[in-house]
């Protein structure tokens, strides 16, 4: 049982939501939002469109929440928190294929497939893909993804330095990992990389987004047709068939590719190049990371990145389908609810010290991947490759460091994945 929660009395003006991270410490949540949080694990905040939907901070009432049946991740709903105009949705996961990289308008023009559904549509459309990343089909692609990072850091260390570790190493090792998963040429990279990054931005338009979902929907729907007459072994060959034999509809199967396609680069590729970085800023602990010979190290470095840095920083977004009783509130039905996984992640009932880096502690319990049945349906794929990703990139460039100072790396404060535009490396 969790003990009683103290808090100072309710803020006499309700809050702006979202308020950035600070530039001095560009790995933490936002310090606005810490400081609210001592006003309880529950309070209402302002909203870029006026509305107050509710925000919750703590561990224990987010886990709760997110297995909550009672809780929509419909876009639809009228009074749906949405991060951006237009419904642009809410927060991708850290991690491949985000179950909560929500990006769709209410008239479903960008929806991300069953990202924005409820159950039992939800689960119907999951189950459909959910075999491609169990921990054994993923275990099994370990192999491959360690020889695609080593040809990788082959290219870096032939090629000119200082580089952008972004663009020559962090984004191209998802694309190509999920390019072949899903049976999409690489050669392709650039159009869906350039789209992907539209649609997770902040700053970009809802005509902007919808082309940029448009344009990677049609794409997928052509490979779909393709995938039809002349199936393979990829998913996307997969979900082809059940387009042939009538469970899925030809634009279910293509928005479900988009769906995909995005959430298997972006934001594993965020968190390759902030865990990189995070780990440059720690270099007792980076050493820990290139000299080890035991696995669980470098899982649980793994672990404790994902939730030190929680890339998913504005909040998984739902609707209350009814009241909802929890740490003294009433969410009445209708509302709309905002979990901070960054704060849930650094909640000191559950990680002692939590602004403190430690690879060595256990930190399996983070919500960096979200929870209950709309939990993130790639955390086994991003794990295995961030897995792979930090030991060899440490072991084989030990003298790896910034090419910059730290204040000057471009962090993504405009995106709804966090990370860094660029980050200049050399060695």
């Amino acid at each position: 049982m969790n003990p009683p929660h103290t808090a100072r009395p309710a803020p006499a003006d309700i809050p702006d939501f979202p308020e950035p991270r600070s530039a001095r410490c560009p790995f933490d949540p936002s310090p606005e939002m810490r400081g609210l949080a001592a006003f309880g694990p529950v309070f209402r905040v302002r909203n870029w469109d006026g509305k107050t939907p509710w925000v919750v901070t703590s561990h224990a009432e987010q886990k709760a929440l997110l297995s909550d049946s009672r809780l929509s991740v419909d876009f639809a709903a009228p009074d749906f928190p949405s991060p951006v105009a237009h419904h642009g949705g809410g927060e991708g996961e850290a991690g491949a294929y985000g179950e909560e990289a929500q990006g769709g308008d209410s008239h479903g023009a960008t929806d991300l497939s069953f990202v924005g559904m409820d159950d039992p549509e939800h689960a119907r459309l999951r189950r459909m893909v959910s075999g491609a990343f169990t921990i054994k089909r993923v275990e099994a692609m370990r192999p491959a993804v360690q020889e695609m990072v080593d040809g990788f850091i082959d290219r870096l260390l032939e090629g000119p330095k200082p580089v952008d570790l972004v663009q020559a190493f962090s984004l191209p090792i998802p694309s190509l990992v999920i390019s072949e998963l899903l049976g999409v040429p690489y050669d392709d990279h650039e159009f869906f990389q350039v789209n992907s990054k539209t649609l997770v931005s902040l700053t970009a338009t809802s005509a902007e987004r919808q082309a940029a979902h448009t344009g990677l929907a049609e794409y997928l729907d052509r490979l779909v047709g393709e995938k039809i007459h002349n199936p393979g072994e990829d998913l996307l060959s997969h979900l082809a068939g059940k387009v042939k034999i009538g469970e899925l509809t030809r634009r279910e199967a293509a928005v479900m590719g988009v769906l995909l396609l995005l959430g298997g680069h972006e934001t594993t590729a965020n968190m390759i190049t902030l865990g990189t970085l995070l780990l440059l800023q720690h270099p007792e602990q980076a050493a820990r990371v290139r000299e080890t010979d035991d696995p669980k190290v470098v899982v649980d470095a793994v672990e404790e990145l994902l939730r030190f840095l929680t890339i998913a920083h504005l909040g998984r977004r739902r609707t209350a389908l009814e009241d909802i009783e929890i740490a003294g509130q009433t969410i009445r039905k209708g509302e709309g609810v905002i979990m901070l996984g960054e704060l849930a992640n650094r909640d000191p009932s559950v990680f002692p010290d939590p602004d403190r880096l430690d690879i060595t502690r256990d930190a399996r319990r983070h919500q960096a991947f979200g929870a209950g049945t709309h939990h993130c349906i790639g955390q086994p794929l991003a794990r295995m490759e961030l897995q792979v990703i930090y030991p060899a990139l440490l072991r084989r460039i030990p003298t790896l460091q910034l090419a910059t100072e730290l204040d000057q790396v471009p962090f993504k404060y405009d995106a709804v994945i966090y990370g860094a535009h660029e980050l200049h490396v050399t060695w």
